[in-house]
């Protein structure tokens, strides 16, 4: 089961750090390297470090570079099999078509779990969720600033919207007990809230770093009280900590580790 894998590596690391691997052309080629190179020195640097990966996938196909991502992929499964891999791919489609972006995250891609857009209704998450060992992440509160134009409409019942896929997704369309959320450390009162729905559920937490979300109140909101719970993602302040091809490797590794030290210092 991918959430027992999932929280079996934030152990066995002592992080709730999760990588993301969001490969720019026009940086990589100023290091000299290839892209398959640089995606194995960005996965080995961090490793120890980390909970999980998260390969973007629209960065991949913008550079036609599938085979890069199922590579990428395989090589985290066979060099470090104990770390999850999250494709971040934030599918919504009717029921016949999600069933094939289903097969292309899990069969083609061989993704532990994948990112999905809840928001043609509970329906289109059932040809995911039905494969029970892999992870289903849920968008619920996005981090982007414009997030709230619809996640934070306020329905008939007084809920927010993002208020209602949290409680659907918590007590309706989670029946193999695989879904997770989506949530923005930029705006912790809504984690908050989101993780009084939940209870226990696990949520992927972007937006600490460039987009400007504050580990410490993030964790405040939305930590349980085991130590876990979340999955804090961090792509260009890690994998693009240094352009100078002699110590973007050694620069991740250190930016991952020292994310991770901030973080268990506020989890103590």
């Amino acid at each position: 089961m991918f959430i027992e894998k999932l929280e079996q590596a934030q152990r066995d690391n002592n992080s709730l750090v999760c990588v993301g691997l969001d490969p720019n052309a026009a940086k990589i080629e100023q290091l000299g390297v290839g892209l398959d190179d640089w995606l194995m020195a960005m996965v080995d640097a961090t490793a120890p470090h980390v909970c999980a990966f998260k390969p973007q996938i629209a960065y991949f196909a913008a550079m036609g570079a599938e085979e890069e991502l199922k590579d990428i992929i395989e090589y985290i499964h066979q060099n470090h099999p104990a770390i999850p891999v999250i494709l971040d791919a934030k599918r919504g489609d009717i029921g016949s078509t999600a069933e094939q972006y289903a097969i292309e995250a899990f069969e083609r891609y061989q993704a532990d779990a994948v990112t999905v857009n809840p928001y043609m209704g509970g329906d289109t998450l059932l040809p995911y969720s039905q494969h029970a060992d892999k992870g289903v992440v849920v968008l619920c509160k996005t981090s982007n600033a414009g997030s709230g134009e619809l996640q934070n409409l306020t329905l008939d019942n007084g809920q927010k919207l993002f208020e209602r896929v949290a409680t659907q997704a918590s007590q309706q369309w989670n029946d193999n007990n695989n879904l997770l959320l989506v949530v923005g450390a930029t705006y912790p009162e809504e984690l908050a809230q989101i993780r009084s729905i939940v209870g226990d559920m696990p949520l992927l937490i972007p937006g600490i770093g460039a987009q400007g979300g504050d580990v410490q109140a993030t964790l405040q909101a939305g930590l349980r009280d085991d130590g876990l719970g979340l999955i804090i993602s961090s792509s260009r302040g890690i994998i693009y900590a240094s352009d100078q091809a002699d110590q973007f490797q050694q620069a991740a590794a250190e930016a991952a580790l020292a994310l991770k030290n901030t973080i268990n210092d506020h989890r103590q």
